[in-house]
């Protein structure tokens, strides 16, 4: 067995969470540049990725020159694991994480992500696997259990952290809650009395108040943040500076906003090609213009454009409340 590499806590300890469709190489960049301990790919799918299926190499890209980037595996047979795991490791990843977390239904229905709490001696399997097979430090993302009768997930984090596991986000529902009700802070906490290593609480974590508030409940180490950074790229490093004294973010207005926001359309644009690129750009640029307030018209004249130009010239109007009264 390989030992692994010492893990670095992340500082500051405030990460972007894995969202497929959300985190790819172009967001976590953006994120990156305004101040991240550690941010997550998009779950990339094992077996998928070692036999190379279209698009999933693409989420892996991550570039040996990426500081501060873990790339997030998830499957359920140990071999393909350890083997993607290699491959991502060889390709400049610093940390390898695996999901045991994620609740959607094609993904559990395949024995992988949170279904994986249903058997923790499987999911030790692949653990070991995973950390046998590189050297690079090798984290963990789950839930509190499977439903409210299988909350096993202390049990689950210490036998991961005895086979070698460095960090254990956990999200603070069960997989059957999916994303309905409050993530429950306060149960993180019986993870972290469970371990030595660094807990992260995620789950409903917007803002520096929501992110003091799960710290105080959970006694966790650090936070991580998924769906609040939608639109808002620089939520993570505004934590950092309330919560850590971290150098605060200049958050974007006006012309300097319009500037980011088509740097990171024609990024997207770069990333994936027109065709898809587009497809992928409407869900950030309509975050953004939730954050702008921008009128319906301009936002459905945004959303709905095919000329790559044509939006970026609509973009100074919708979030540029100048040029708006302007107009």
């Amino acid at each position: 067995m390989t030992a692994p590499r010492i893990f670095t806590f992340p500082n500051p300890p405030v990460l972007l969470a894995p969202m497929a469709g959300i985190t790819d190489r172009p967001f976590r960049d953006l994120v990156r540049q305004f101040g991240a301990g550690l941010v997550v790919s998009e779950m990339v799918a094992s077996q998928e990725m070692v036999q190379a299926k279209p698009g999933v190499r693409e989420r892996a890209e991550i570039g040996a020159d990426v500081e501060n980037t873990a790339v997030q595996l998830a499957g359920r047979d140990a071999e393909w694991m350890a083997e993607a795991a290699r491959q991502v490791a060889d390709r400049g990843a610093a940390v390898i994480d695996i999901n045991m977390g994620c609740p959607a239904k094609k993904v559990t229905n395949g024995y992988s992500g949170s279904a994986l709490l249903k058997t923790p001696d499987h999911a030790l399997r692949l653990i070991e696997a995973v950390v046998a097979a590189v050297e690079v430090p090798v984290t963990l993302k789950t839930r509190l259990g499977w439903d409210e009768n299988l909350m096993n997930a202390p049990d689950v984090a210490r036998r991961a952290e005895a086979a070698g596991v460095r960090m254990i986000t956990i999200h603070g529902r069960t997989r059957c809650q999916f994303y309905k009700g409050q993530a429950d802070w306060a149960a993180i906490g019986a993870v972290k009395e469970a371990v030595d290593v660094p807990v992260v609480a995620n789950g409903d974590i917007v803002d520096a108040g929501t992110a003091a508030r799960a710290l105080e409940q959970s006694g966790a180490d650090g936070v991580m943040i998924g769906r609040g950074a939608q639109g808002q790229p620089w939520l993570l490093a505004q934590i950092a500076h309330a919560l850590w004294g971290h150098t605060a973010p200049e958050i974007p207005q006006g012309r300097a906003l319009v500037d980011m926001v088509c740097g990171h359309y024609e990024a997207m644009l770069g990333f994936y090609g027109a065709d898809l690129g587009l497809r992928v750009a409407r869900k950030h640029l309509g975050w953004y213009m939730d954050q702008a307030g921008t009128g319906a018209a301009l936002r459905r004249a945004v959303l709905t454009g095919r000329d790559p130009e044509a939006v970026l010239r609509l973009l100074a109007d919708a979030l540029d409340p100048q040029q708006q009264e302007a107009a």
